[in-house]
């Protein structure tokens, strides 16, 4: 994403300028927290500012005593104007490696709080937006910021004199700019390299937004991801310190050289050669101010963009999440996974009112096994969302265990679920991590016995890793069955009331079907379950067979009742039988 950038603006616009900057003062409670730093840094800042003034003075003071006093005199006044640089020099630091904390803190600090707040925003709110501008919010945005509350607002505040020293004496500048500039590049890389370890993390957890929520593992990812940026704040301060060496030799080395022109300048005075102590004083603060001045333009700028950037952080901290718990929720009532819908109507809010579901009366017992069948599009996988409480229900009411869903905890409602998708959501890490993730604080016990239900156990353990193998991004180093089985373990371990199977089997060649079948009928003993299955052949054992079509219930029953009813069903085995058979 591009930094916010103003168009020109008028006079008459200014007033609204200073409204609009208004926004940067939300950040102030993530300074605040850090006052004591703050404060070291503009002690600091005063200093070297202070020392900057002497500089003009110890000009003019050399050359009139180079005019007029001894040379004992002038070598006096060196000696303490190269103390006073060093002086500067330690402040100089101080100054800019405080500052530049403050700023990478607060950036820390402001994506940790975004990306937590994104966690929490119901799925409508991700439909409505592309993963590639929420990460852009958290890096571009951010990085605009970072400028203002840390170097840019350093070199606005202080007095500029220095960097106009410097440029006049390139020489010593420049021997110090290679010997930091090929460490400062490097940690730089490594800095970039951290920062998208945490980028890529923020879209994979995006990508899987919903098999967070559905596992309730909003606290796990917010951690994962603090870690990641704490890490890279980590390695950012290694870097600030190098820098902060920089600009501290730096601007040593060019005031050692201006020190060698005003002494070589006092003794050419002292011959006559040169006239005018005040004059040259006047000059040096006429350049002072002129920095300055050139600084606060500068720093206009950045805080337009700044505050343009705040802005649109803080739209999403701001952002109340639709799907929320309630402020009092009802205690679980104990169970066995009882579900029913009650005349439940609903359309997805980007489909302008079009129904999925219509009138939708449901009820699954505990210990059930229910299958879903019917078109794309009949409504199948909306039954799960509003489960879920993805979404909540336009009319009607979805009970769980006889409670409303919109009266308990979205935590308890998740947490007592369990889907295993068509296409698994894995994670980056090892296979450990990703069968433990449907139970936080899982033991190595638990993950293993999980594995071992789910027929996994074996082909782990063939790997030299075994569980602790890395599977790469979306478990691209695994087979589909491998995927599918990994992802059985993670619901299996999740013990849940209520098992989900959305198309579990569909992508599977033979032989994993077969092994990822054996799994789950382990898994459905005595478990209510719920399959949404287009491969009607996986779904002949089911307790019922529900059938949808039109956004409604339109067939109930087992599979030889529907068959013998010669209804919507007995048509859909029968389309699938030819197409079937076309294939072979």
């Amino acid at each position: 994403m591009a930094p916010y950038v103003d168009p020109p603006e008028a006079e008459g616009d200014r007033p609204r300028d200073r409204r609009r900057l208004a926004v940067l003062w939300r950040l102030l409670p993530l300074i605040r927290p850090h006052r004591a730093r703050f404060a070291l840094a503009f002690a600091a800042l005063c200093g070297a500012s202070g020392m900057t003034l002497l500089y003009p003075w110890a000009a003019r003071e050399v050359v009139d005593k180079g005019m007029k006093g001894t040379t004992a005199q002038l070598n006096t006044i060196m000696l303490v104007l190269l103390a006073a640089f060093l002086v500067n020099a330690v402040l100089v630091w101080l100054r800019h490696y405080s500052i530049s904390w403050l700023g990478e803190r607060v950036v820390a600090d402001l994506r940790i709080l975004v990306f937590d707040r994104v966690l929490t925003l119901p799925l409508a709110w991700f439909h409505e937006r592309r993963s590639g501008e929420l990460v852009g919010r958290l890096a571009s945005d951010v990085t605009v910021i970072e400028g203002v509350v840390g170097s840019e607002l350093s070199m606005a505040l202080r007095n500029s004199i220095q960097m106009m020293l410097m440029l006049a004496i390139v020489p010593p500048i420049t021997l110090t700019t290679i010997y930091f500039g090929r460490k400062i590049r490097k940690m730089t890389r490594a800095v970039q390299d951290e920062l998208a370890k945490v980028s890529g993390q923020v879209q994979e957890s995006i990508g899987a937004i919903a098999t967070v929520q559905a596992f309730v593992r909003e606290a796990y990812e917010a951690g994962r991801y603090r870690d990641g940026v704490e890490g890279a704040f980590a390695r950012t301060l290694a870097m600030v310190r190098w820098r902060s060496w920089f600009f501290s030799t730096a601007m040593t080395a060019g005031f050692i050289g201006v020190a060698a022109v005003i002494w070589l300048g006092g003794r050419a005075l002292h011959n006559k050669e040169l006239t005018g102590g005040e004059l040259t004083a006047f000059f040096l603060y006429t350049f002072i101010v002129a920095g300055a001045l050139n600084d606060v333009a500068g720093l206009w700028g950045a805080l337009q963009r700044a505050a343009g950037a705040t802005d649109r952080l803080f739209a999403v901290i701001d952002t109340v999440p639709e799907i929320a718990s309630p402020e009092r929720p009802r205690a679980l009532p104990p169970g066995k996974g009882a579900v029913r819908l009650d005349g439940v109507s609903f359309a997805y809010p980007s489909r302008h009112g079009q129904p999925v579901l219509t009138d939708v009366d449901l009820d699954v017992a505990p210990g059930e096994v229910v299958a879903l069948v019917g078109p794309s599009g009949a409504g199948k996988s909306t039954i799960l969302s509003l489960l879920y409480r993805f979404y909540d229900v336009d009319a009607g009411r979805v009970l769980f265990e006889g409670v409303d869903v919109r009266e308990l905890a979205l935590g308890d409602l998740r947490r007592s679920l369990a889907m295993v998708a068509q296409e698994p959501v894995l994670f980056s890490g090892t296979i450990r991590d990703n069968i433990g993730y449907g139970k936080s604080g899982a033991t190595t016990v638990e993950i293993e016995r999980a594995a071992r239900d789910a027929h996994a156990h074996d082909f782990i353990a063939g790997f030299p890793d075994g569980y602790a193998t890395m599977i790469g991004e979306r478990g691209t180093k695994l087979s589909g069955g491998q995927k599918q089985r990994i992802a059985l373990a993670r619901a299996l371990i999740a013990d849940p009331r209520v098992l989900i199977l959305d198309e579990a089997t569909s992508n599977l060649d033979a032989e994993s079907e077969a092994a990822v079948q054996a799994a789950l009928a382990r898994l459905m003993q005595g478990r209510t379950t719920i399959i949404v299955a287009h491969r009607l052949s996986t779904v002949r054992d089911a307790d019922r067979i529900v059938v949808i079509e039109g956004a409604r219930v339109v067939e109930q029953g087992r599979h030889d009742e529907l068959m013998a009813r010669r209804g919507i069903y007995h048509r859909l085995v029968e389309r699938q039988l030819i197409a079937d058979h076309r294939a072979a």
